[in-house]
């Protein structure tokens, strides 16, 4: 159900938890109320003091047991990212936290009257008369419990994936209210099969509740240290508040956190595993990514070099469109060099093509393509960045080069009427210098274009309303209406070259590691990464590239 969206789900589950805490809350007020009310007593801080004093070094480390009662409450934080920090506050401040309290208190009141019930406490104090109600929802509650940790884990893939620290993986957005609702099907998948292996590789329960122990302090822990550095350097608050903060702070989890220690052997030492498993991927990933892209930053080919081939490119150039794609939004890529290098012939247009998903729900689509030429016009070389929201998704591959093609019709357009345009100018079709160019559009008599978005072309006759950025058919021209003959040619220069064929480019630079690399190296980039690139989605995939007219280029770079 998790592709519905965190929205339409909450929807459903909302109305089990409130019913369960109602419950829990109920009951716990009725065994207050029947079996011992002095149970209250246990929120003042000396019988705390007097349970250590009592009970010395288990006192201690019954502490890591005690976690469980408050590992809840660090969900709380991940749902942050997909609920209103009002929302999450009201429920806590009201709902969740008072039920909680008495929820834990009927059970010790019930408890201090039947203390061979200890094990099962839960159950043994719900009256008769609803108890099969109460296992009901009980069990519908423990399902619906997994969400707050896969909404958590799909808001932390989230982020590893903008950092690119993780594998690429399918992230549906499924709201477009809140931008932190996603759902990642892969990872999906994977805690379903890690929580099964769980499950059914411990003994008791106790195991079970030791892991999620450690894992929460170790969280809180690191979370603590972290806020300690906003502080510092972000919110640059006074040293006394940062001190007060870190001392109160760091004595409680600290004292939790000694107290899991004796619990690594008892099951603790799974979300340790799991971590250091996650952290190799990550780390893996990111240093063979980060390699990758300083390797095409730094082995751009100059422009220099592109003009001294000459208009032919040092090629023979052959009727069709070469779509190279690249993650560079400025220059020319070394795997272009590294084509033409080893391939005698080179397309008659060539595009360099640069994908780019923003973080904003939708882009529209006047302003999803920046156009621009590089080098002088005979070359017929253009750059053209394709920005997408993450809603936006071009599912069909002909429409995306149909789009693409009518921009780089309008780009050749409008650059023709611009006066004073020399060869080697580059002009965006939108943005600022769009503006330069809107008012560089005038005609025999001087007026300007009053519209970009409907533009007009004035002339002596007639004026001309283009319904659309650009026509398929630019050659066909109404009665009276005059153009320039360079745009002309140039626009019939590319649609028979689109006409002939449209292939589409893509780079492949695998990563290895150097002969002198030590083992671990090896291991890492000849193996770790190299299977973490196999099993990711391929750029081909994400842009929707039809098989046919792929052609991939590789080419190796040694670390």
């Amino acid at each position: 159900m998790q592709h519905y969206g965190t929205d339409k789900v909450s929807w459903l589950f909302a109305p089990i938890v409130l019913l369960w805490f109602l419950l829990i809350g109920g009951i716990g007020l009725f065994n207050i109320w029947k079996y011992d009310t002095r149970v209250l007593k246990a929120f003042s801080p000396v019988y705390i003091y007097r349970y250590f004093r009592r009970g010395g070094r288990d006192s201690w480390t019954s502490l890591g047991g005690i976690m469980l009662s408050i590992t809840g409450t660090e969900a709380l934080f991940a749902d942050l990212s997909h609920f209103p920090v009002s929302a999450v506050q009201l429920a806590f401040t009201v709902l969740v936290f008072p039920c909680l309290l008495l929820a834990y208190s009927g059970q010790a009141a019930y408890l201090m009257q039947n203390k061979e019930h200890v094990f099962d406490a839960f159950y043994r104090s719900i009256p008769d008369r609803i108890y099969w109600p109460v296992f009901i929802v009980a069990t519908a509650a423990a399902v619906v419990a997994s969400q707050a940790t896969i909404s958590a884990t799909f808001s932390i893939i989230k982020q590893a994936l903008a950092l690119g620290c993780f594998p690429r993986v399918k992230v549906v957005h499924t709201s477009k209210k809140f931008l932190g609702q996603i759902y990642i099907p892969d990872i999906n998948w994977i805690l379903m099969i890690l929580c099964i292996c769980v499950t059914a590789g411990f003994k008791n329960q106790s195991q079970i509740g030791n892991a999620y122990g450690t894992a929460v302090v170790i969280v809180m822990l690191v979370t603590t240290l972290l806020m300690i550095l906003i502080m510092l350097m972000v919110w640059r608050c006074h040293w006394i508040l940062v001190l007060l903060f870190t001392g109160l702070s760091l004595v409680v989890e600290c004292t939790y956190f000694s107290a899991v220690l004796f619990k690594i052997d008892q099951g603790g030492w799974v979300p340790l595993v799991i971590a250091a498993a996650f952290l190799v991927i990550m780390y893996v990933w990111h240093y063979g990514t980060l390699k990758r892209y300083e390797f095409e930053m730094h082995s751009k080919v100059s422009m220099a070099w592109i003009v001294g081939l000459g208009p032919s490119l040092g090629l023979v150039r052959v009727p069709g469109i070469g779509l190279v794609y690249t993650e560079l939004a400025r220059g020319v890529p070394r795997i272009f060099s590294h084509f033409i290098t080893n391939l005698p012939a080179i397309h008659s247009v060539v595009v360099f093509v640069c994908v780019k998903y923003l973080p904003v729900y939708t882009v529209p689509e006047e302003e999803r393509f920046l156009v621009k030429r590089i080098g002088p016009k005979n070359f017929h070389m253009f750059r053209c960045v394709a920005r997408y929201g993450y809603k936006d998704l071009h599912k069909k591959d002909e429409d995306f080069e149909k789009k693409l093609f009518d921009n780089l019709f309008l780009f050749v357009r409008l650059e023709t009427m611009m006066e004073g345009c020399s060869d080697s100018d580059e002009y965006s079709l939108y943005g600022q210098q769009t503006e330069r160019s809107r008012e560089g559009l005038v005609n025999d008599n001087g007026n300007t274009t009053s519209s970009f978005a409907d533009p007009t072309i004035s002339s002596i006759d007639s004026i001309v309303q283009i319904k659309s950025p650009v026509h398929a058919n630019f050659t066909g021209m109404s009665s009276g209406q005059t153009s320039s003959q360079a745009w002309v040619d140039q626009t019939e220069f590319l649609i028979k070259c689109r006409d002939a064929g449209v292939v589409h480019i893509m780079g492949n630079t695998v990563v290895r590691a150097s002969r002198d690399s030590r083992f671990y190296k090896k291991i890492a980039v000849d193996y770790i990464y190299a299977f973490l690139r196999k099993i990711c989605r391929e750029n081909s995939v994400i842009f929707n590239v039809p098989h046919e007219s792929l052609l991939n280029v590789g080419q190796i770079f040694y670390v």
